[in-house]
């Protein structure tokens, strides 16, 4: 009865150890018969490309008038609407003209005080005049005395002065008026430029004055807008390499359009060109200042606005291109998989230049014509063997997007 118990057991593991061998072998068998792995893979493409350059733009009015008091006076009307466009000589606000008229009104009425008297001081002038007529024969006949003579010729060179100083009275009083006139005219503050209105610093009511640096609205020309941008010294060093005469600077500047990238991503449809450079670099920044112009009908553009300012900077003459996905970067190594004739896989380390749009610059490591691998290179390995399908690339030359 054991001896039975005993085959019985030892029948099973028999089993058991030729299914678990079968197994092996047909793993074994199944692992060797593998598929080459599907993979995407894309020519090396050689070409030139344009290299753009990024930078970060601030736009600003093309010119910004501050509005400020010329007379102390309290508001009485704001006739304007805040961030409309408001035209050169139209009123913005109006200060309380009553006491400047007075000061006109006044210095008027001296004007003409001071006409009179000279109306006056010419009419004693003429009667000495005459007198000094008469004196002078009857004085040569000694039927007058010469003291007679004398008072009436010092007479009349005392109306003479009388005459003169009442013209200088005429001329300040005239000066005085027109001061006032000014004055009187300073109360209706008006736009200076053409441009876009901003927000009024001071309410009607307020009292404002003529010595105060406090600015009650500003007024921008913002078509054309201006926009700043600050590429650093070293780029701004190697466009002058290129360019080294003033006359290539100005042509290449003409032929260099600016794109601007607005704030909610979108590529702004009026180009830009180059208005000026600043004067010296930052030595905080290590940057120059551009200032641009853009054209901006509809005045949609505002100052205070930011965007990204972009321009080709160079032309990368038979540049090696590869889509930026078919690059690794394996802790600051770059790595492609290349795919031979014989469709075996190779791991090579590669030397990368610029970003144009969404392909990579191979400055070394890879030629012409080279199949590397696009889409499923987390599948391969080296001396791998793949079944390569072609990569269809959506090629942009908007670098950094």
């Amino acid at each position: 009865m054991k001896a039975r118990y005993g085959v019985l057991c030892l029948i099973p593991l028999s089993l058991i150890l030729l299914i678990s061998a079968g197994c092996n072998k047909s793993a074994q068998a199944a692992g060797g018969a593998a598929p080459p792995a599907d993979v995407e893979v894309i020519n090396v493409e050689q070409k030139d490309v344009p290299i753009y350059g990024q930078w970060i733009g601030t736009l600003d009015g093309c010119v910004n008038a501050d509005v400020k008091a010329q007379v102390t006076g309290y508001l009485l009307k704001q006739e304007y609407k805040e961030g409309s466009f408001v035209k050169q000589g139209q009123l913005l606000f109006q200060i309380d003209p009553r006491p400047f008229q007075a000061v006109l009104d006044q210095a008027n009425a001296q004007l003409a005080q001071a006409k009179a008297q000279l109306i006056n001081s010419e009419a004693n002038q003429r009667k000495s005049q005459l007198d000094v007529d008469r004196y002078t024969p009857l004085a040569r006949d000694q039927a007058a005395s010469q003291q007679d003579l004398d008072n009436a010729v010092q007479t009349n060179l005392a109306n003479q002065a009388t005459i003169e100083t009442t013209k200088a009275a005429i001329q300040a009083a005239e000066a005085a008026v027109e001061t006032a006139r000014i004055n009187l005219n300073f109360t209706r503050i008006v736009a200076p430029i053409d441009g876009i209105a901003g927000i009024a610093q001071n309410q009607v009511g307020d009292l404002v004055s003529a010595t105060s640096t406090a600015v009650i609205t500003t007024v921008s020309t913002v078509d054309p807008i201006k926009v700043y941008f600050t590429p650093s010294e070293q780029e701004y060093l190697d466009f002058n390499r290129q360019y080294p005469t003033q006359a290539k600077i100005e042509e290449q500047e003409r032929r260099m359009p600016l794109d601007l990238i607005l704030a909610d991503g979108t590529t702004y449809p009026h180009q830009g060109r180059v208005q000026f450079a600043n004067r010296q670099v930052d030595q905080n920044t290590g940057t120059i200042r551009i200032a641009a112009l853009f054209p901006n009908p509809g005045n949609v553009l505002r100052p205070g606005g930011y965007g990204q300012v972009r321009a080709v900077t160079r032309i990368q003459n038979g540049a090696l291109l590869v889509p930026q996905r078919a690059v690794t970067d394996v802790q600051g190594t770059y790595e492609v998989a290349v795919v031979d004739k014989d469709d075996k896989v190779s791991i090579r380390n590669v030397k990368i230049g610029d970003r144009v749009g969404n392909l990579w610059i191979v400055t070394d490591g890879l030629k012409p014509g080279e199949r590397v691998v696009a889409e499923g290179i987390q599948k391969v390995g080296p001396g791998a063997r793949v079944n390569p399908k072609p990569y269809t690339v959506q090629t942009t030359t908007n670098a950094g997007l």
